[in-house]
């Protein structure tokens, strides 16, 4: 009998994929975005540096990061922060999870508060 990859795996198999050919700069870093149940988790990282730059969760605001409008918090909170370190233009990174739900809500807020995407 074959056993069934669970969930997690595959994710990290679709984010591997997906690095392969993206990564952040010093002009353009990565937005990379962590969902687990409970919280939702962003970072602009600087992949040539190998440093985080901006990071924003809903542990950090202290909010249900488990529905669409935590997203929207952090995602609204990562902009801010950005702007702050002069920062205008990211690549989004959606870790291997569904560009739906908390992680298009997440970049939506992140949109409509001055970060291209």
């Amino acid at each position: 009998m074959i056993k069934k990859e669970s969930r997690n795996v595959m994710r990290e198999r679709r984010h591997a994929r997906i690095r392969k050919n993206l990564s952040g700069t010093a002009l353009v870093p990565r937005l990379n975005v962590f969902r687990s149940n409970k919280e939702i988790y962003a970072q602009v990282i600087d992949d040539e540096a190998n440093t985080t730059l901006v990071s924003s969760s809903s542990k950090i605001l202290k909010i249900n990061g488990g529905n669409v409008e935590g997203a929207k918090q952090v995602g609204k909170d990562i902009a801010e922060k950005c702007k702050k370190a002069n920062i205008t233009k990211v690549v989004f990174d959606r870790g291997g999870y569904l560009y739906h739900g908390r992680v298009a809500a997440l970049a939506d807020a992140a949109r409509e508060n001055g970060l291209e995407l």
